[in-house]
């Protein structure tokens, strides 16, 4: 799908536009919007409107042909709501629905000239990233693995937005953060939609090569040898149980100066979560193929940033592996020692990516980061809290993580892919007391979410950190089953951000 700036001037008005379709929008009130105006001289969509054929609620759609006014083929009439409170869920549905009826006609272009600036709070670049999402949300398949493929998409595939020749420039970098964003959401999909016999941690080693080759990126993986000459017992307790072998994953985007202090993302890679010994129930476990999905995000967002030649330095980190049950497998009650030193009693081997990413943030010290963001599909109990709506977002509550804090709430609420942020306070840390070693795995069933982040909060002491847990934004459940692509729209703007602020 290809996207592009029409820019409108004295020169070039709605009306002369030359498409297959251009798209407008109408208002709930019977008024039009100022390109529904220009094709409406002889009055035939203030008819439409009249006759309630389009309501003008937001999402509401009507197709006409042969308008007088316009050179366009065909002219979409979209609903936006009230004029006067256009909220971004009626901007985006009125983009949804644009993308569901170019998708059925028998034109392969179109413009859309809705009016961008109109949404409270927002500006033009906003909504145009909006619309793009929309379109190539629509547009994602997976049936790599298919025998017979899904019917190929038809209808549109070129989209220009028509903007005001004042505002092309921010509108075409808009166009090219949203591809770019788009392109590292499907990257996050397909990863995470592949069964766990397809991505291994081998599979995202290599996806990780192929990245670093095309995009100029450096990349080392380490194997099962280094992460113990690292002394990485935590990480390694959770391989005991699988043949597959581990691989600890560092891929750098080096954009800004030799000096300036990196941005560290660090995702988990469990590639498939049986519990381990701590079995999971039977119903639903194909799903832990999703537990990977701290991992593909990051990879999904470093994908994105370097396609936009992002002026930052960006650090992935990937801690991946399979944890599965076995005559080898670490068993409830065994005590580990981390890189760190300090000593794990394993209460519940399905509470393994704590685990994993102790080690893993330990590693990251190295680097001396300017912030370090590790993003975990972690605990049910944040599905408790949570829902599906909001990723949960934990730091420590000082001045420098709240601004971090603040930081990615923010880039998450511009995103659409927004984060709430919940405690971590020292009353909890005494949940994950152990008789037998520094700490236990696991703080029993209240505030589960909490005190796992309470738990990683204890490998981050030298950094300004924060972590992410997407266990219920990931990915969806039954018909509609499959990847969502979260949080890389949360953190490439966070990205962003950092970098047009020069941090």
């Amino acid at each position: 799908m290809d996207f592009s700036i029409k820019p409108l001037d004295a020169k070039s008005t709605i009306g002369g536009i030359k498409t297959g379709c251009i798209a407008v929008a109408v208002f709930e009130d019977k008024k039009l919007s100022s390109a529904a105006q220009a094709l409406d001289r002889k009055g035939e969509i203030s008819a439409a409107l009249k006759s309630g054929d389009i309501t003008g609620k937001a999402g509401s759609s009507l197709l006409l042909r042969g308008l007088s006014d316009g050179a366009a083929e065909r002219v979409l009439l979209v609903g936006l709501g009230k004029q006067d409170a256009v909220s971004e869920k009626d901007f985006n549905a009125a983009a949804q629905a644009v993308v569901r009826v170019f998708t059925t006609l028998g034109s392969n272009e179109a413009v859309v000239a809705l009016p961008f600036d109109a949404v409270a709070g927002r500006d033009s670049a906003w909504a145009i990233r909006s619309a793009i999402l929309s379109a190539r949300e629509a547009a994602y398949r997976f049936d790599s693995l298919k025998s017979k493929k899904d019917p190929a998409p038809s209808g549109v595939r070129k989209i220009a937005f028509a903007v005001p020749s004042a505002a092309v420039s921010s509108a075409k970098e808009a166009v090219t953060q949203a591809v770019a964003v788009a392109n590292g959401i499907d990257l996050t999909k397909d990863l995470g939609n592949f069964p766990a016999n397809v991505c291994t941690p081998t599979y995202l080693a290599n996806t990780a090569k192929k990245m670093a080759k095309e995009f100029k990126l450096e990349v080392e993986v380490l194997d099962r040898k280094q992460l113990q000459a690292l002394k990485m017992g935590s990480f390694l307790s959770v391989t005991n149980g699988s043949v597959e072998p581990p691989k600890f994953i560092v891929l750098k985007h080096n954009g800004g100066k030799a000096k300036d202090a990196p941005v560290v993302l660090v995702g988990k890679g469990i590639t498939f979560d049986s519990g381990g010994i701590s079995l999971k129930p039977g119903a639903a476990m194909d799903e832990m193929k999703y537990d990977m999905g701290g991992a593909a995000s990051v990879l999904g967002t470093m994908r994105a940033i370097a396609e936009l030649k992002l002026k930052l330095n960006v650090i992935v980190v990937i801690p991946t592996c399979e944890n599965m049950p076995s005559g080898s497998a670490t068993k409830p009650g065994d005590i580990v020692t981390s890189m760190s030193g300090q000593t794990i009693e394993i209460l519940n081997t399905d509470a393994e990516g704590r685990l994993v990413l102790c080690d893993a943030l330990t590693y990251v010290e190295r680097f001396k980061p300017a912030a370090v963001v590790d993003v975990a599909t972690l605990t049910g109990a944040c599905i408790v809290a949570l829902g599906h709506h909001n990723s949960g977002l934990f730091t420590r509550n000082d001045d420098a993580h709240d601004a971090l804090a603040d930081e990615l709430l923010k880039a998450g609420k511009v995103a659409g892919d927004t984060a709430w942020r919940l405690p971590i306070e020292d009353s909890y840390q005494e949940q994950l007391k152990s008789n037998f070693a520094d700490m236990a795995n696991i703080g029993g069933p209240a505030a589960g979410s909490v005190t796992a982040a309470c738990f990683l909060e204890r490998y981050t002491k030298k950094y300004t950190w924060a972590h992410l847990d997407i266990a219920g934004t990931a990915w969806k459940s039954g018909a509609a089953k499959g990847s969502t692509g979260r949080p890389v729209p949360l953190l490439t703007t966070f990205l962003i951000n950092r970098a047009q602020a020069g941090k």
